[in-house]
């Protein structure tokens, strides 16, 4: 890739940056919100290092990322250079990949059945650790979609908070892509209202205006930020 064509792209990043997060803080206001109670996650799946570099060095500091593997590649060694960095799993978890998980992750966003649970219980009772946790609800019930079914969503809470003390922190969805978002935003809402939970990762590009409005504390935007992905 030549020289100017990198030149570019950081640039675009920046820029889209500080778009979003201007964007964000707007929307966040015409809501009657502050500013701050809401995050832009940069999600920099299949997208390169040198990327994400560009947007830590930008002062960017929270990244979602879908799978244990390509995160261990990238974030192992920007976690070293940038210690404030915050790393959210926002893709299905295998248990076989707990262990590495638990480690590399701040948060991990897509508990969905209590066997992943209680595989996560029993790294925290050999390791000591724990990243906060939140529960992924499938709130449109579609059966090749990871999360939790709404309505055993009570239990599994039950099961991480109360029997196995982990620290559940939040909830994420995301809406079936032919369904009118908010309706799935409001349930998410209600639900974390219901349990207590501070945190709501919700809303995408298209439509993050929305889950800000009905209570997002995270948003995850990827391609508007890094551009193309690159596999």
């Amino acid at each position: 890739m030549s020289e100017n064509k990198v030149n570019i792209e950081e640039s675009l990043i920046r820029e889209n940056l500080l778009a979003h997060s201007d964007k964000i803080s707007a929307a966040a206001i015409v809501a009657g919100r502050q500013p701050n109670d809401v995050q832009l996650m940069a999600v920099s799946k299949f997208h390169s290092i040198e990327k994400v570099r560009v947007a830590l060095e930008e002062g960017h500091r929270l990244f979602g990322e879908n799978r244990v593997q390509e995160a261990a590649q990238k974030y192992l060694v920007l976690k070293n250079e940038f210690q404030d960095l915050r790393l959210h799993l926002i893709g299905p978890l295998q248990t076989n990949k707990v262990r590495q998980a638990i480690i590399l992750f701040d948060v991990i966003e897509t508990i969905d059945r209590p066997r992943l649970a209680k595989a996560i219980f029993n790294e925290r009772e050999k390791s000591g650790i724990c990243p906060d946790l939140y529960i992924q609800v499938n709130t449109g019930e579609e059966p090749q979609k990871a999360g939790v079914l709404p309505e055993n969503l009570d239990d599994l809470v039950n099961l991480c908070r109360d029997d196995l003390k982990l620290p559940l922190k939040g909830l994420m969805c995301i809406p079936p892509a032919n369904d009118e978002p908010a309706l799935h935003f409001a349930l998410l809402a209600t639900m974390a209202r219901r349990h207590h939970l501070q945190f709501l990762s919700m809303g995408m590009s298209s439509d993050f205006e929305s889950a800000i409005k009905l209570g997002a504390t995270h948003v995850r935007i990827g391609t508007n930020i890094f551009g193309a992905r690159e596999s």
